[in-house]
């Protein structure tokens, strides 16, 4: 979707190690108009790729120009709900990057004040637009896999480091939202979290989560940045067959599903079927784009943002009851929905 320069509206603030992606994606949809950041040698070297832009380290000058009708917000997390709440409040529809904050109330609170002021607000969950999952989510509808029994991720590199963030919160979310978004966007009723801090004793670098669900769905999260290699894993377990969608790989090998994986011995006894695996043809398209042009179509449109506050809300719960089960060495979190939700006003 290419737009005019007349609706270059949107500005965005934080453009480093991610946010030079979201300036690339939303410069190339035609609708960015500002770049901000603390750092004036990342905004020189943006403004050597885009000589059309307005720059400035002082995000206040962004959100007191009328001009600006919508901001991306890239900024360390401990900085969203700040950023995110000023944004509303001038009146601008807001993509932030996950998590949506750092706290419950918080969240409850950007989300209620987006409804309240009638304004867009959507969260970064990047997998939610790959091509793969949503092939992977019409495979799930369509009911030719039987009965969802349990989702296994896995999203492990060497690096990069963190020292504000452990592995949890920093690599976990977008695997969350995904595995949430497939068991019917309802939180788990039972979760359990524990990991490791080797390279800094206040920041754990490794972590499994593994979480319970209506109708005794299973799904488990590991994530770590001490791994000799990078695996970004899906894989869904169904009655009648197995879905294995596995980023690393080329386009054409990424989603493999696997059909009646078992049969059944005299009617009682499972047997392993060991079929090959069927590779299936997904049209190529880079996530990113499709997440920003999502954004600018919500906001054109006026309708819901696939994650959207609420989604937002049920991440974020989600990480923060792993986390208390984390810091209790794995002692399981049990959740009731009202109350992750309490704090939402219902329309």
């Amino acid at each position: 979707m290419l737009l005019n320069k007349e609706n270059r509206n949107l500005a965005l603030i934080g453009a480093g190690y991610w946010g030079k992606n979201l300036a690339r994606n939303f410069h190339q949809l035609g609708v960015l108009h500002s770049i901000c950041d603390a750092s004036n040698k990342t905004l020189e070297i943006l403004a050597e790729q885009y000589k059309d832009l307005n720059s400035t380290v002082n995000p206040d000058e962004i959100l007191s120009n009328e001009k600006i009708t919508r901001v991306a917000i890239a900024a360390p997390a401990y900085m969203h709900y700040e950023l995110t709440k000023k944004a509303l409040l001038a009146g601008k529809d807001v993509f932030v990057e996950k998590p949506l904050c750092l706290d419950l109330k918080e969240a409850a609170e950007l989300v209620n004040l987006s409804k309240e002021r009638n304004r867009i607000l959507m969260v970064g969950h990047l997998l939610q637009y790959h091509p793969c999952v949503e092939h992977i989510k019409a495979l799930l509808a369509s009911g030719e896999f039987g009965k969802l029994h349990y989702i296994s991720s896995s999203r492990l590199n060497l690096g990069k480091f963190r020292m504000e963030e452990n592995a949890l919160w920093s690599f976990a979310p977008h695997d969350l939202s995904v595995i949430l978004s497939l068991v019917g966007d309802i939180l788990p009723e039972n979760i359990q979290c524990v990991g490791g801090a080797y390279l800094n004793p206040r920041v754990v670098d490794t972590t499994m989560t593994t979480m319970r669900f209506n109708g005794d769905v299973r799904a488990h999260v590991h994530v770590s940045w001490l791994n000799p290699f990078k695996e970004q894993k899906l894989i869904i377990v169904c009655s009648d067959g197995f879905m294995v969608f596995d980023d690393t790989k080329a386009w054409n090998e990424k989603l493999v599903i696997y059909r009646q994986h078992l049969v059944w011995s005299n009617g009682q006894t499972p047997v392993p079927n060991k079929t090959l695996g069927e590779a299936v043809s997904v049209t190529e398209a880079e996530p990113l784009k499709r997440e920003c042009a999502h954004f600018i179509e919500c906001c054109e449109s006026r309708i819901e943002p696939r994650t959207n506050g609420y989604e937002g809300l049920r991440v974020l719960s989600t990480l923060t009851f792993a986390q208390e089960s984390l810091e209790a060495d794995g002692v399981p979190v049990m959740i009731k929905e009202a109350d992750a939700e309490k704090n939402i006003k219902k329309s």
